[in-house]
Order: C-alpha cells, then structure tokens, then sequence
C-alpha cells in the first residue's frame, strides 16, 4: 500500500508505555553510558549516593512549580504502579466502618475500587458501565455524600478515551485523583486536590516510578501502623528512599520535568501543544464520513487517548497491520473493547499526528475504492 511521502520512523502511539522526547531520549543514552560530571552508569549509580539524592530534591521541586503547589504538599517517587495505590489509599484513610466514594467511569476506575475488606466500604456514587463507558458525569447531576472519608476519581480514561473537563468533587471531602494518563499534560489547579497519584510510563518516564502528591492536612489523618513500605508517613520521612528507588525512572522524570519547564515553557503551553494534536485527529475523524467513528462523546473526549473504530473488526485489523509495516505503532484499542486508540502524551510530537493523519486518509480513500466500507 503506497503512501507517498509518510515517514518509515518507528512512531509510538501506544497507551503506554508512551514515547519520551527526543532531546530526553538523547540525554538517557548519554546517561546510560556515564551521567556527564559523575562518570558512572545511571543504571549504576547509589540511591544513597549525593548526585542521587539532589535529582530527587530537585525533581520534587520541578513538580511543585510546574503545579504551583506550596510547602503543604509533599512529593513522592513510589514504586507498584497506580495498582498498589489502589489497595495503599483506602489502607491509610479508611477507618472500619467508614465510606469512601468513587466515581466507576472506565476500565482503570474500575480496577480502583476494591472489594469491601476490614470493615471498609466503598460507595459507587456513579457508573457508566450501562453506557459501555463512553461518557462521563458533572458535579451538578451527583450527589455527594458529606460524610465521606474521601472521594475518588480517575481524571482520564485511557482505554475508554474520556476525560473530564473539570475538578469533581466536594471542596469539603479530601479529594483523591489517578492522573496516571494525563498528568503534567495541561495546567490544573492542584491545590485542590489531597492527593493526586500518577504512575510514570504516559507523559512523565518509563515504568518503575509512581509519582504521589499528598497534603499535609491528609497525611496527618493516616494510619500510622502501616508497614513502612505502604506507609505514606515513612516514605516521607525517608525522601522516597525507604528501600531502593527505581534510580533510572525517577532520573527519566527528573529530564521531563526539566524539559516542560525548560524547552516547553511549562504546563500552559504543554496543554495548548497537546490540545493541537487531539483536535487535528479528532477533527480528521469526524470529517471522515462515519468511516473513523469516535467512540466518546464529543464533550468527553480525551485529549490523550483517541479511541475510535472502523466499519467492520477486518477493516480494523487491516488498518492495523498496514500502520505497523508504516513504523506507526501501538495504534490497537485495549484488548477490553478492541478498536483503534491513538495515545497522544506529552512526548508524541504534532509531526506524528500529522503522518498517523496522512496513512488514516490514503487508507480511507484506497478502502473506498475498494468497496471495502
């Protein structure tokens, strides 16, 4: 199948692992090789050592100026991923016989509300499931339950491809949030939240690292008899180096944070960038003629994720297989729902939306002639 001028360069449109600037990539392979001043292997170097402990410091205070957040937070590089979070939250917050409430609007949601165990229950407050998940809810159609021990939300979908448009939640209930697929992409008014939580493998690094934002108001509300691994309070106390950190991915995400201050111009302009490239694609979508059918809701859509089907489950595997032998890669929905997704984070430049674009428009037109829609 010709496309005439599209690129053969190896594209990663996955949901994750997501792709890492090049100008990041670049400073990773120099890294691996010996950091520059030090001489060592980043793939070697102390966690105890000092080098180490100022990338962590100064990771930290990326972070807080990229979220205008203030000396009440706390910022930690944990390991588990958002799953162990799952289990981590309601083991430090919710006492027996208390109620926590969740918002069930996607697969990842899903997997956050755990099973009632030690006495502690978890109050769905909506679902989407009837829906199969393609829309979301608005603070003014939930009723909140004031007595909360706190209220939790998944911020983007990214199997599902939904993304809310606005902070849920009561300003009176600590407010919990998985940003684990849009963090760091836009600006957020992060002082709203008690704590926010975001493995690093979308916008921020590879895998190995949980990024953990947590006020002070809220920490003083844990259970203090936690192992220390699972404890909040320790890891604090201990600067994220409780046991060994994974060293390479905290580094990985020390050069993004440098990199959205530094080379972005911080997270307003990452935001406008990252809205460019969902708008281009959705736009192509929807002057496709129904042969790219979006799966979200216009008004819900995500601008990580860019979940969409074909005419027929052939024609998709056929897109698929031409877009692979093209180097444009990871584009197949989450082996739930099937489909096409096209993850769109931090590191993915406008340049690959536009040559996705290119093969999405030569593939719709040498289909239509075909008679294959």
């Amino acid at each position: 199948m010709q496309t005439g001028s599209l690129s053969a360069n190896q594209l990663n449109f996955s949901g994750g692992p997501g792709a890492l600037p090049e100008s990041v990539l670049q400073k990773v392979q120099e890294s691996i090789n010996a950091i520059p001043g030090v001489g060592l292997s980043i793939l070697g170097i102390s966690h105890r050592s000092d080098w180490f402990q100022n990338v962590v410091s100064q990771t930290e205070k990326n972070i807080k100026s990229l979220l205008g957040l203030d000396a009440q937070y706390h910022i930690l590089f944990l390991q588990g991923g958002a799953t162990q979070q799952f289990s981590m939250i309601p083991l430090s917050f919710l006492e027996p016989g208390q109620t926590a409430d969740y918002l069930n609007t996607g697969y990842w949601s899903t997997k956050s509300i755990q099973a009632p165990q030690y006495g502690q229950q978890f109050n769905t407050i909506w679902s989407g499931e009837n829906s199969k998940f393609n829309q979301l809810p608005h603070n003014d159609n939930l009723n909140f339950n004031t007595n909360a021990a706190y209220f939790h939300y998944t911020s983007n979908e990214t199997v599902e491809g939904i993304q809310f448009q606005e902070i849920m939640g009561l300003d009176s209930v600590p407010r919990i949030c998985d940003m684990s697929s849009d963090f760091l992409s836009k600006p957020v008014d992060a002082q709203k939240f008690d704590l926010i939580y975001a493995h690093a493998q979308k916008n921020i690094g590879p895998a190995g690292v949980t990024v953990v934002i947590i006020k002070d108001s809220l920490l003083q509300q844990a259970n203090p008899k936690l192992p220390g691994f699972l404890n909040y309070a320790t890891q604090i106390k201990h600067h994220s180096v409780y046991n060994t950190p994974p060293v390479f991915s905290i580094y990985v995400v020390h050069l993004i944070t440098q990199w959205l201050i530094k080379d972005i111009g911080g997270l307003t302009a990452m935001g406008q960038l990252n809205n460019t490239k969902a708008q281009t694609l959705y736009d192509f979508l929807d002057h496709s003629h129904g042969f790219y059918q979006g799966r979200a809701l216009q008004k819900d859509r995500s601008m990580m994720n860019v979940v969409f089907n074909l005419p027929s489950l052939d024609l998709e595997a056929t897109f698929l297989n031409e877009a692979q032998k093209l180097g444009l890669s990871g584009l197949n929905g989450h082996r739930s729902i099937g489909g096409i997704r096209a993850s769109l984070y931090n590191g993915l430049s406008l340049e690959a939306v536009e040559q996705l674009i290119l093969f999405m428009r030569h593939f719709q037109k040498t289909m239509t002639q075909r008679g294959e829609t």
